[in-house]
């Protein structure tokens, strides 16, 4: 998966450049907001509970809307749902410019919200969107150009958002995300999105033939989606390891998510600097792991469990880790090993999954993530008072190391004892 693929890909498939590029300004364009809000947060309050509050309300209409994105999109047009989440997302946007005082920070949770729900609708869609505008041999590469996308929106979105707030105020902010919403609308309503099929993925697989399959899922699908998707994951070991590593990792990964921030401030005394420059190392991690893609080929799971593995291996070494700058490289790693690990899982995700049932799979997915991801974020904060945020750094990365062993266990056994039926 190299540059001139990439290339290739966006002259080639014009509508799924066209999605990439809405991705992008949204992204930036959220970015934007989440910069500023928080500095007016902390304007207007200093509390740090403000802040925990205002992060803590983007996650969680992830739990009930993340799911019924996934069932608009397997009964409604996706390429209109989209185009309505950003429409609608506008004035909820501009909200926040009438927030001026902590009497109107009720306002600001509540625009926080809404904003995080247009999303949580928005995100399962436009990820089951991708496989209707390319070629399946595209899928891994497409996968990484997302995770390149997610890397550019951490650096440029959270650096230019920093800037725009800090020049022209926090409001200028708000009215160039409420752009970005218009703008990304305007590129989708250009797109030409192939109507929803109940076409199978034709890929080779360890389960039941595709056109077995497909009869199951048209019957079920009539009277019972959920039953229907139950056949298919029960039939995959794949999609089984995936709903694993979604439940399991988003425990753990909340820890992280603040202890990058303890770890600058308080064990490398880097300040709001050294948050920014952990943060950079993400994105450019999550960017360089496109370029992974080239020497991925097949056995996509065990990449992404290797990955898993390295990434418990990394968090332990920034544990212990006694200098910023060693630090910062392991961070590119650690997020150059996840990037490559996500565009895997989605790309089997795609592949396993007949189209119809591709959004309800996302939604899922994006439910039970974000909401652990929440819980676990307020679960690091907890523990925070009572242990030493480098003794948790450690239990964090040595479970993600047990996961991956877990799944990698998991996986064999599976495996064996399909093969033993079989035989």
């Amino acid at each position: 998966m190299g540059h001139q693929t990439a290339i290739a890909i966006f002259k080639a498939q014009k509508g799924y450049s066209r999605l990439f590029t809405a991705g992008l300004i949204n992204g930036i364009g959220d970015r934007f907001t989440s910069v500023a809000v928080l500095a007016l947060v902390l304007q207007l309050t200093g509390s740090g509970m403000a802040v925990g509050i205002s992060l803590g309300v983007r996650l969680l209409p992830y739990l009930f809307l993340a799911p019924l994105g996934g069932v608009l999109g397997s009964k409604f047009p996706r390429k209109y749902i989209m185009i309505a989440t950003d429409v609608l997302r506008v004035p909820v946007a501009l909200t926040f410019l009438w927030v001026d005082g902590e009497d109107k920070l009720w306002l600001l949770y509540m625009a926080s919200f809404l904003l995080a729900a247009g999303e949580a609708i928005y995100s399962p869609v436009r990820k089951s969107s991708i496989p209707l505008l390319v070629t399946k041999n595209s899928l891994l590469t497409v996968n990484g150009l997302e995770q390149l996308m997610s890397g550019c929106v951490l650096i440029l979105g959270a650096l230019s958002g920093g800037i725009v707030s800090m020049w022209f105020g926090p409001k200028a902010a708000f009215v160039m995300n409420a752009i970005s919403f218009l703008v990304a609308a305007r590129l989708i309503y250009g797109i030409d999105l192939p109507q929803n099929t109940n076409r199978v993925n034709e890929d080779k697989r360890k389960i039941d033939s595709p056109e077995k399959i497909k009869t199951k899922v048209d019957r079920q699908q009539k009277t019972n989606k959920m039953h229907a998707l139950w056949i298919i994951i029960s039939g995959s070991i794949t999609l089984q390891v995936i709903f694993g590593y979604e439940l399991l990792v988003p425990m753990l990964n909340g820890l992280d998510n603040v202890l990058i921030s303890v770890y600058a401030v308080q064990e490398f005394q880097a300040g709001d600097i050294g948050v920014g420059a952990f943060y950079a190392a993400l994105g450019i991690g999550l960017s360089l792991s496109f370029f992974a893609g080239r020497y991925v080929t097949k056995g996509l799971l065990i990449v992404a469990i290797v990955g898993l593995m390295i990434e418990g291996l990394l968090l332990m070494s920034i544990s212990i880790s006694n200098h910023f700058v060693i630090a910062f490289l392991l961070y590119i790693l650690l997020s150059f090993a996840g990037g490559t690990g996500n565009a895997c899982l989605d790309t089997l995700v795609m592949r396993e999954t007949p189209s119809t049932m591709q959004p309800v799979i996302f939604g899922l997915l994006s439910a039970v993530g974000n909401t652990l991801l929440g819980l676990s974020m307020l679960l690091a904060g907890w523990l925070l008072e009572w242990v030493d945020p480098r003794t948790l750094g450690f239990a964090e990365g040595a479970g993600f190391s047990g996961i991956a062993i877990l799944l990698a266990g998991y996986t064999f056994v599976r495996s064996k004892k399909k093969e033993t039926q079989r035989a």
